[in-house]
């Protein structure tokens, strides 16, 4: 199986901070009611899909250090595009000089991990040897400012993740032209570095969090986190059953990041314990398909994930869906861009 690379990373939020203490001038609600029942302290608003997009799809390529026409695809996951046609991702892609295509995905807050099977089924085919994978959305577009059940929950942000594959053959392969990579680089083993899945939807308890379209959106916040929490408990131990771990095998937990509650209670029930769940809700808010990503950068750029650790990462959002994966984190040494074949 070809080995999978993430060459580089990188986060984007907007600049506007909104505090807990911002929002009790305009809604019936006090730091400590929101804090007790979320953990979030702030959020960020402002900015569009496509800016954040292209700040963290930035990031990413500078980070891995190649030639952005390099890249074959890029993959959008978001729930608030910046128009309904042409697709968001078109004009991030032009923005950053990619090559090849480029596709949205809508799956709401499981958004990041649905694009992550998608990127990596079309790597390991070799259909695509570079992938730039972003989760990117405008929470604050389509939340109403005056309902308090949802404009204390939801930010903006993005978070992104080159993705590569090598050739069978490390040793060979590479193109000797062009400048040579200076990211670090992060070889997923042996090429059966993706250990486990899990997918889910449930059409049934779409009423549960929707949005209309034009609209805002409407949450039933107890029934939600009950089912937050049993689906993603359920979504986590399948994946690891399908990788043949247990969660004592877990080195990270990257949950997406929604509530405090709903990642502290999934975290118990799986038996991970939180020092090793990342957790940056508090100061981004949920940011729906970007928070896997953001956090993912965050615990790169600090050091929270190790050479060789498995990483968890699961999400659920509206649909209902689900999703979560496991893999290995190691990093490999600098990489060399790939040829590219003649026209």
């Amino acid at each position: 199986m070809t080995p999978i690379v993430v060459a580089g990373w990188g986060g984007a939020l907007p600049p506007t901070v909104v505090t807990n203490h911002d929002l009790e001038r305009t809604l019936d609600t006090t730091d400590d009611w929101i804090v007790e029942r979320t953990g979030i302290h702030q959020r960020r608003t402002g900015s569009t899909v496509g800016s954040l997009s292209i700040e963290a799809g930035a990031a990413a390529l500078q980070r891995a250090g190649i030639d952005p026409s390099t890249v074959d695809l890029l993959v959008l996951a978001t729930m608030t595009p910046d128009q309904a046609m042409p697709a968001t991702s078109a004009s991030v892609h032009g923005a950053l000089g990619l090559g090849g295509g480029a596709f949205d995905l809508n799956a709401a807050c499981s958004g990041f991990v649905y694009g992550l099977f998608a990127a990596f089924s079309m790597l390991r085919s070799g259909a695509v040897r570079r992938v730039l994978l972003i989760g990117s959305d405008v929470m604050t577009s389509i939340v109403d400012p005056d309902d308090r059940a949802t404009a204390v929950l939801f930010g903006n942000g993005a978070g992104a993740l080159l993705l590569e594959g090598l050739p069978d053959d490390p040793t060979g392969g590479w193109s000797e032209s062009g400048p040579v990579s200076h990211g670090a680089g992060i070889r997923m083993v042996d090429g059966d570095n993706f250990m486990g899945w899990n997918f889910g939807v449930d059409a049934q308890a779409r009423h549960l969090l929707e949005a209309d379209t034009g609209g805002t959106i409407t949450m039933e916040g107890r029934e939600v986190y009950r089912r937050a929490v049993r689906a993603t408990v359920d979504s986590a131990g399948a994946a690891l059953k399908d990788a043949g771990l247990t969660p004592s095998d877990i080195d990270l937990f990257v949950p997406h990041q929604a509530n405090r509650r709903i990642i502290e209670a999934v975290a118990e029930r799986l038996g991970i314990p939180i020092d090793r769940t990342v957790m940056n809700v508090q100061t981004t808010g949920n940011t729906s398909a970007a928070s896997i990503p953001l956090a993912l950068a965050e615990a790169a750029d600090s050091g929270q994930v190790s050479e060789g650790d498995t990483v968890l990462v699961s999400g659920f959002g509206a649909g209902m869906t689900w999703a979560s994966t496991v893999f290995r984190w190691e990093t490999s040494p600098a990489i060399p861009p790939i040829a590219k074949e003649p026209a």
